[in-house]
């Protein structure tokens, strides 16, 4: 039986590291990535079937929400409006070597909003449920498939239930929480260090965060142009 994708395609924004990408809805979910390469099996795949086969949502009951993307990046900002308050939240993919990082950054704009968080990790498109333990500093949880090893670092306590991670969190005007899901092979004892939760919004200014983005395709096109 075909299952109709829970969004329109047209409603899907695209982040990525130049080496993946991920589609995330307008309510906050991400229903597609692939982990490491663009040609790797789907970890999130709700957009071809269910939440049950996988996805990651950030959101809340919002009255209005409104989306950009910071000036020639691939970093998007969603915006929540509540009766309590607003909130962004900042989804990207850093550009680096040998690793694969997925940040999400929660930040309170006025008053205080509730949010919840659904993390559902289905590695080959929704067919292979993981093993979850909880990693020693007692952060987040390690997730581990085959050959595949995802770590997802929270600032908030997460709960594992029914086979779905979940949270729920307040965040207050000038707060801000990191979510980071970071990838690695399976038989090495960890994956590449993940960015620590709440370091990287204290690390990087929203213009080191355009930087970081635009300078390796900087570099990139000024070798092609200058060998």
């Amino acid at each position: 039986m075909h299952v109709m994708p829970r969004a329109r395609i047209e409603d899907y924004a695209l982040i990525g590291d130049c080496e993946s990408a991920a589609l995330v809805a307008r309510d906050g979910s991400i229903d597609w990535l692939c982990l490491p390469r663009f040609d790797s099996p789907a970890c999130f795949a709700a957009l071809l079937g269910e939440p049950r086969h996988g996805r990651w949502k950030i959101g809340c009951n919002s009255r209005t929400t409104k989306r950009r993307y910071r000036p020639d990046t691939l970093i998007l900002e969603t915006e929540f409006v509540t009766d309590s308050g607003a909130a962004t939240l900042i989804d990207f993919m850093p550009v680096s070597d040998g690793r694969s990082d997925l940040v999400r950054m929660v930040v309170g704009t006025r008053g205080r909003v509730a949010m919840e968080m659904e993390f559902i990790l289905r590695f080959d498109y929704g067919a292979s449920v993981p093993w979850l333990t909880r990693t020693h500093e007692g952060k987040g949880i390690r997730a581990i498939s085959g050959p595949d090893k995802v770590v997802l670092c929270a600032p908030v306590p997460l709960e594992n239930r029914d086979m779905k991670t979940r949270a729920e969190f307040e965040v207050a005007a000038g707060e801000t929480l990191s979510f980071v899901l970071t990838h690695g092979a399976s038989h090495v004892a960890r994956p590449v260090q993940p960015v620590e939760p709440g370091g990287l919004h204290d690390s990087f200014s929203p213009l080191q965060l355009v930087d970081q983005q635009r300078k390796p395709h900087v570099d990139r096109q000024q070798q092609q142009l200058h060998p």
